[in-house]
């Protein structure tokens, strides 16, 4: 029996099994091929889908806007100020409205409960652009990245570095862990990930034949790593004053030439972007004039390697963020 998405919600990995993440991945390469050959295909024509967006992004934002439209369907786009979503209205009511003259809505923000509300009630497929705790369109672009780069996922080690608690760490440890990937989280032990999740990760990765480690020691997670993976260290809406601590914190976690020379010859490096790789932002410079500090989570010199998988990693946004809309909308 094939697989059948029609209908589900995409709220984090853990409510997918391998296989349906496997399915999602190998739909995302027929996408990118057609993409890339300039064959249309239009299977959801009439459809209409909201993406609500209290988080701003650069690369979510674009890839459902392209991805819809590729697919033919209509896309209206609300920021935090173009709704009343939690405000004068609740979320449920929000999410029954919305229901009513969507097909498929989108969900960027802050809380994990709130799109787990918002899918309660919609009566439509919902899909999470991120949350605080998960962040699971990301990580099948990062899966189909690591596929391409090296021809393979079951038994790559990957290491992720930096505040290993946050969404990113928390995705991408439940996701190796559903593919087989062998996962480290290096970074200080306050950053840890939580141990619930940690647990339930490890009784996942223990059917996939993997392993899940978390050290702090920087040699240690390193070495022999197919995959280095980090993440800017203080995430969005998180305030201002905590840049101190943080690079204090995790200036040793940095990505840097020493890390990548840890790794295997071929070992790629990744990102889910922005990234403080330079001075170039806004927040770069004024972390420079205020901390001295000119390069943070990875070094320039290796965010423009040869080793860097960057900016693939960010195109196959669009194109995985396309198969699973198709696979729930069909």
């Amino acid at each position: 029996m094939g697989i059948n998405l029609s209908g589900r919600n995409y709220l984090k990995l853990l409510d997918y099994t391998s296989q349906e993440i496997r399915y999602l991945l190998d739909l995302s390469k027929n996408f990118k091929d057609m993409k890339r050959a300039g064959v249309p295909h239009r299977y959801l024509e009439g459809k209409n889908i909201v993406l609500l967006f209290e988080k701003t992004s650069t690369r979510t934002r674009c890839s459902f806007e392209v991805a819809g439209r590729d697919l033919g369907m209509g896309v209206t786009y609300l920021d935090p100020g173009s709704s009343q979503m939690g405000k004068k209205e609740s979320i449920p009511d929000t999410a029954r409205v919305l229901g009513r003259m969507y097909d498929g809505i989108e969900y960027r923000g802050f809380s994990q409960e709130l799109v787990e509300t918002l899918a309660e009630y919609a009566g439509v497929p919902v899909w999470n652009g991120l949350t605080d705790e998960f962040h699971p369109t990301q990580m099948l672009a990062d899966m189909l990245t690591i596929e391409e780069k090296l021809g393979r996922l079951k038994g790559v080690n990957f290491t992720y570095m930096g505040d290993a608690r946050n969404n990113m760490g928390n995705s991408l440890m439940v996701v190796c862990a559903k593919l087989g990937l062998n996962f480290t989280a290096c970074a200080p032990k306050e950053l840890f990930p939580a141990e619930d999740l940690v647990a339930k990760c490890r009784e996942i990765a223990k059917e996939s034949g993997s392993t899940i480690t978390l050290t702090e020691d920087v040699k240690e997670g390193t070495t022999n790593a197919d995959v280095i993976y980090t993440d800017i260290w203080v995430s969005m809406g998180e305030p201002d004053e905590v840049w101190e601590s943080r690079i204090k914190m995790l200036k040793p976690y940095q990505v840097n030439a020493a890390a990548m020379a840890n790794a295997k010859k071929d070992a790629i490096f990744m990102h889910c972007l922005p990234s403080f790789h330079d001075t170039k932002t806004t927040i770069g410079a004024e972390i420079a004039k205020k901390f001295g500090v000119t390069e943070m989570e990875v070094t320039d010199e290796v965010f423009e390697s040869k080793q860097s998988v960057v900016f693939d990693e960010a195109e196959n946004r669009m194109h995985t963020i396309k198969a699973v809309m198709y696979a729930t909308l069909k």
